[in-house]
């Protein structure tokens, strides 16, 4: 009876896909239409769950953001419009994956430049113990007469 229970746990987990939150009374009649809302809501972030699309959050500023990018594309905007409107009405966070121009520059910038001064600093580091691995020098005359002076008391 076990096997039978985590057999059945075991479909409905690998049958619970992600699931979408896009309800039946927002899909267009269009497919096409359809197909390029999906694409542009999978691209930009809902403002109240953060890191997930707008396709995929459940919260109902997503709703309304999902029913705004449907209704841009009926009245006949392309997608950088519909997009336009979206960053101009709600801000650059609205995007997923923000563009690299304007502020955002530095932000693109700044990983690879960290990056590439922590490389920089780790090869000095290593050089110079690798320097004073070689430059290691024996004990002087006075040294060495005074350490046998101590190891003989």
């Amino acid at each position: 009876m076990t096997a039978v229970k985590a057999i059945l746990i075991t479909l409905m987990l690998a049958l619970s896909g992600p699931a979408f939150a896009v309800q039946p009374d927002e899909i267009l009649d269009d497919p096409v239409l359809e197909e390029r809302a999906r694409d542009l809501s999978s691209g930009l972030r809902c403002l109240v769950c953060r890191n997930e699309s707008i396709d995929e959050s459940n919260a109902d500023l997503a709703r309304d953001m999902r029913i705004l990018v449907r209704e841009r594309l009926v009245a006949g905007d392309t997608d950088a419009e519909v997009i336009s409107f979206l960053v101009d009405r709600f801000g650059e966070y609205v995007l997923l994956r923000p563009t690299t121009q304007g502020s955002n520059i530095a932000l693109w910038l700044a990983a690879p430049a960290l990056f590439l001064i922590a490389f920089g600093g780790a090869l000095v580091y290593l050089r110079g113990r690798a320097r004073a691995k070689t430059e290691a020098r024996g004990l002087s005359a006075d040294e060495q007469k005074r350490l046998d002076e101590l190891l003989s008391e």
